[in-house]
């Protein structure tokens, strides 16, 4: 990959020492306080500009916000913090720095400038899709058994409130999508679809049976009996007047006004300034200097070098057609759809755990103290929905949680999941994002840091120890460990062609179809997935390649010393980083 991966933090610090050397009007100050303190002031300040973050993170102070992020008087104001923590960190000398603050120094630049640069694109005029938005996220706080606490009647109240916020959100919304859809700057037509019937969900009663009045039947037994019936009035009329109007405006608009404005191709680069935006997009989430061609070709030949990998497990199990015709007996072969309960998935998945659990002692000597659980995914989103690990709180209360989707448990298919807990549990997520959470050495604003490129890339890595933990013995699970892989080699040519090649949304599903054993139904999900999220989907495989390669020179240079376990306390230790960085480091 150095062929390729320009160090854009590098080119940071090179331009920093220039400044250095240009003038006494361009000196460092010597009279600045600790750049640790701003460090400090940075997080506090940010953490009521992305309270839900706050939220989720087990913080409670902020659980009554939600501002409107997508209004211009919020974004400008974002805009000024960025420029404003990036102003005053030029201003230390950065050789004065111990190691550690040169790298969070080295990381607040980075979200200084992509942030910056990410408020140029007109990102707002398409707030909302079938995917990740606010209302599907709202919603999953709304079950009352997700990162938004209801334990106080403090806890009930801050909801009310953080709703309120929410319509004011949701009718920004609508606005900002009138204003794109008169430059053209809407999305496509098949997302649109997906996100009708996801609306309409919440859009109507019975208030009682509401997804939104879920808290009212979780409510403490212990809240006096004035506050109970004062919150159960509140959160009736919340749902009938405030909830189910929202969402019947968003519903009505999308099916009335949106959907017949929406575009008919699938990449990015078909609104306007659509390339810059999707250049700007690799940058982000392979904190790489990557062009979109370099993408599709590493694709390419990251697909040519796994289906070679799979016609040996093809011939292993004896099967004798051609390898697209072993995709389809995979997907069908009905041992591997064994389950007629969804309690049946969730158990296989925590057997897993159990089996590798005597091994991970051989792999990692730094193990996080957050508790793990696997839940099914919630109903009303679980038909779009991928598997997912979704982090725990800062202080270990609430656990880190995988989620699993089984909208149809007889027609779940188990071949993946000894490779899917691997990178959505332990050692993937659940590792990487606690051990972040729980080092109080680290400035709170990298404990909750996240880049896709490391900490997908770590996830996707982690699914190729199933032979050290003791997994894969199966040869369909390791077939399945080879599919995921090439799910997101895949990734790589289908993003860069819909959004840099005029690839169309049939043309990436046939790709995938011809390259992979997933259903063609989980494949329509995901590439539709990449349409409304151009360039994330890239950051797995880059970000697993790198650290692949960096594991190989550390093994190739220690030899008979090289000490896997410290090897994994030094990738995780100091948590996210972009991939130059983390490459500096080891």
């Amino acid at each position: 990959m150095d062929n390729f991966n320009l160090p854009l933090l590098l080119l940071l610090v090179v331009g920093l020492g220039a400044c250095q050397n240009k003038s006494p009007e361009s000196a460092k100050k010597t009279d600045l306080p600790p750049i640790d303190s701003l460090f400090a002031e940075y997080q506090r300040e940010r953490e009521p500009m992305f309270p839900l973050e706050t939220t989720f993170a087990g913080k409670t102070q902020y659980n009554h916000l939600l501002p409107n992020t997508i209004s211009q008087a919020y974004r400008k104001e974002l805009r000024l913090f960025y420029q404003k923590y990036k102003d005053r960190l030029l201003q230390y000398d950065r050789n004065a720095l111990t190691p550690q603050q040169r790298t969070s120094s080295d990381i607040l630049l980075w979200e200084c400038d992509i942030n910056v640069e990410d408020l140029g694109f007109q990102t707002e005029l398409t707030p909302i899709n079938q995917f990740d938005c606010l209302p599907l996220v709202m919603g999953q706080l709304a079950s009352g058994t997700s990162g938004q606490p209801f334990a106080t009647v403090q806890d009930y109240d801050n909801w009310l409130k953080r709703v309120d916020g929410f319509v004011v959100w949701c009718d920004t919304a609508i606005a900002n999508m009138r204003r794109g859809m008169a430059i053209g700057y809407v999305l496509p037509k098949a997302l649109t679809e997906k996100m009708i019937p996801q609306m309409a969900s919440f859009d109507h009663g019975p208030v009682e049976k509401h997804h939104y009045y879920s808290p009212v039947k979780l409510m403490p037994k212990d809240f006096p009996a004035t506050e109970r019936e004062r919150l159960t009035a509140a959160y009736g009329k919340m749902v009938s007047e405030k909830i189910i109007p929202v969402y019947q405006r968003m519903h009505a608009f999308l099916k009335d006004e949106y959907l017949p404005a929406s575009r008919a191709s699938s990449g990015i680069s078909e609104v306007p300034r659509g390339r810059e935006y999707y250049a700007h997009q690799i940058k982000t989430y392979t904190t790489t200097t990557m062009s979109a061609d370099e993408v599709f070709a590493l694709g390419e030949k990251e697909v040519a070098r796994l289906s070679s990998e799979m016609e040996k497990v093809k011939a292993q199990v004896g099967y004798t057609g051609d390898l697209k015709s072993f995709f389809d007996y995979v997907r069908k072969k009905k041992e591997l759809m064994p389950f007629t309960k969804p309690e049946q998935v969730i158990d296989n998945f925590n057997q897993i755990h159990e089996k590798m659990k005597p091994q991970l002692a051989k792999l990692f000597d730094l193990t996080p103290k957050t508790p793990f659980q696997v839940k099914r995914t919630e109903a009303f989103r679980e038909a779009t929905a991928s598997a997912e690990y979704v982090q725990g709180s800062l202080d270990g209360s609430r656990p880190g949680t995988f989620y699993v989707p089984i909208p149809n448990v007889r027609e779940y298919n188990l071949y993946s999941d000894e490779d899917l807990f691997l990178h959505e549990a332990i050692p993937g997520h659940h590792y990487q994002v606690s051990l972040q959470q729980e080092n109080a050495e680290l400035p709170d604003f990298r404990r909750t840091l996240w880049y896709s490129a490391f900490g997908e890339g770590w996830a996707l890595y982690c699914e190729s120890l199933g032979p050290e933990l003791g997994l894969y013995q199966d040869p369909y699970q390791y077939f399945g460990m080879l599919s995921a892989e090439m799910h997101r080699a895949i990734r790589l040519v289908v993003d860069a062609g819909m959004h840099a090649k005029g690839w169309t949304r049939e043309q990436a599903i046939q790709y995938s179809l011809d390259h992979e054993a997933e259903p063609e139904a989980s494949i329509i999900a995901e590439i539709e997935r990449y349409m409304s999220w151009p360039g994330q989907a890239l950051s797995y495989k880059v970000g697993q390649l790198k650290i692949r390669e960096l594991r190989a020179k550390s093994e190739q240079k220690q030899g008979d010393k090289f000490d896997i376990k410290a090897f994994h306390r030094l990738m995780l230790e100091d948590g996210c980083l972009p991939l130059t960085i983390l490459e500096r480091k080891i």
